[in-house]
């Protein structure tokens, strides 16, 4: 990445103040894009100019250098197709910016001139919408409405002021059930300026966004006319095992982001800790709405900040509280057969039907334990290994390590936590008390009157045609 991250040769941009395209020509000019491929989280891009602030680290992916052009950041984004690794094994063909899905954070700060170049390198028309930003109405980015469509080939330049801080993304208004189910989408954050009353600085500020795929077993490209029945569901899509831990300090403030490009809402839980929502894409919340909590819901569409002390030491859960959303490959129409003993049919079906799955004996837990063969390119339904075996979780699940000993300023995974001695549950293999019962258990707590002299099955019957409609 020392490449990526150079100062990058100052040439004149000047005159483009408006979403219009660019000749070959002149694209000598631009800046030049800069492309990431690994699926790893970059540490922070410190800004070498421009005005100071302290950059966040996104999950799994990187922040987009830029150049500064007499006073004005200017960033050249990419729309492409990318091939992204969503779990060590298993890789999908997306659409996104620069080599990744989603795109590579673009940060800044409030008060800046900002430029982005748009080159769209898809098969089709593209734009994009700067999602949550006060700009003009024609850098607004809906195709059609506020500006023309960028063709296959085209390069638009889009120009604005970052007039307020705070969490927002962005992502496409043209054809967005293929764009968006596609991975089209990226971060952007704006800095305050100075000392803002409602945004407190902070040691570690993370940010990634929520997405979901609708991938089949052994497949590569999601299948974009789902609605609601997706298999995969991500952050910055990577599924668990293939989701970065958040590694922080004891005591560290922390701050993590994140934005909601699904289709249906997610109940964010983390364990161990109590935090504040301290934002949103609206910006900061007001200090007397905040309120301690472990779970907040995000909803489609929106940007959620949330903000802690790290001051218990562990490897804590964070987590998506949906269950069907922390698995991988989830087959809808995998059947249950729970309490039925099948290994020995199973071995002998996958004789003739190599990727036929059925759901364990006792629970789904079967699964990351039996040696199932699947299709190639195809993450389990849940894995990754933990210090005291399978941890039984894929999707939207990772984790926050809280480490004493972590430097600060490192991001670097510091390994499991070692507990201290008597710091872990364990198995009871002693005598059982039996335990006391109270004299007055089982009793009802007033007579019942009234009651039928026999006892009567409630038979529902579904009725027939309209009438009493």
């Amino acid at each position: 990445m020392t490449t990526n991250r150079r100062n990058f040769l100052m040439s004149s941009a000047a005159g483009a103040v408006v979403a219009a395209s660019v000749s070959k020509v002149a694209m000598a000019a631009l800046p030049e894009p800069v492309l990431q491929t690994t699926p790893n989280t970059m540490p922070p891009l410190v800004p070498n100019t421009g005005r100071p602030y302290n950059p966040v680290v996104t999950l799994n992916g990187w922040t987009l250098p830029w150049r500064m052009n007499q006073g004005v950041k200017e960033f050249h984004l990419v729309a492409e197709p990318v091939v992204r690794e969503m779990a060590p094994g298993f890789k999908a063909h997306l659409w996104g910016y620069n080599g990744q899905s989603p795109g590579p954070t673009i940060e800044v700060v409030e008060g800046d001139r900002v430029r982005i170049f748009v080159t769209n390198k898809l098969p089709e028309r593209t734009s994009i919408h700067w999602h949550g930003q006060r700009l003009p109405n024609g850098m607004d980015g809906v195709t059609g409405l506020t500006q023309p469509a960028i063709e296959p080939g085209k390069t638009f330049v889009y120009e604005f002021v970052a007039r307020r801080p705070g969490t927002f993304m962005y992502h496409p208004h043209a054809d967005e059930m293929t764009q968006m189910a596609m991975g089209m989408m990226g971060s952007w954050i704006t800095h305050p300026k100075g000392r803002h009353p409602l945004i407190d600085e902070v040691d570690r500020d993370f940010v990634f966004l929520l997405n979901a795929y609708d991938i089949e077993p052994g497949a590569y490209t999601p299948k974009i006319m789902t609605m609601l029945d997706f298999n995969l569901w991500s952050w910055n899509s990577r599924v668990f095992p293939g989701i970065a831990s958040l590694n922080v300090r004891k005591n560290d403030k922390v701050r993590i982001r994140f934005g909601n490009l699904t289709m249906t809402n997610h109940p964010m839980h983390l364990h161990g800790h109590e935090f504040q929502v301290t934002g949103t894409d609206g910006g900061p919340t007001l200090k007397s709405t905040r309120w301690h909590e472990v779970t907040t819901d995000v909803a489609v569409g929106q940007m959620r900040q949330i903000e802690f002390l790290a001051d218990e030491e562990g490897d804590w859960a964070f987590h998506c509280h949906k269950s069907h959303h922390t698995m991988n490959a989830m087959g809808h129409e995998v059947p249950t057969m729970i309490g039925v003993e099948h290994r020995g049919v199973v071995k002998e079906i996958n004789k003739l039907i190599p990727d036929y799955m059925v759901m364990g004996e006792r629970g789904m837990a079967d699964m990351s334990e039996m040696d199932m063969p699947i299709p190639d390119n195809t993450a389990k339904m849940m894995g990754g290994e933990g210090p005291f075996g399978s941890v039984e979780m894929g999707g939207m699940f990772s984790v926050l390590k809280v480490r004493r000993d972590q430097p600060r300023g490192d991001y670097k995974d510091p390994g499991w936590y070692k507990h201290p001695a008597g710091e872990v549950a364990f198995e009871w293999t002693g005598a059982m008390a039996e335990p006391m019962r109270f004299q007055a258990e089982g009793h009802a707590a007033m007579p019942a009157v009234n009651m039928p002299a026999r006892n009567i099955e409630v038979q529902v019957r579904k009725p027939t045609g309209h009438s009493g409609h």
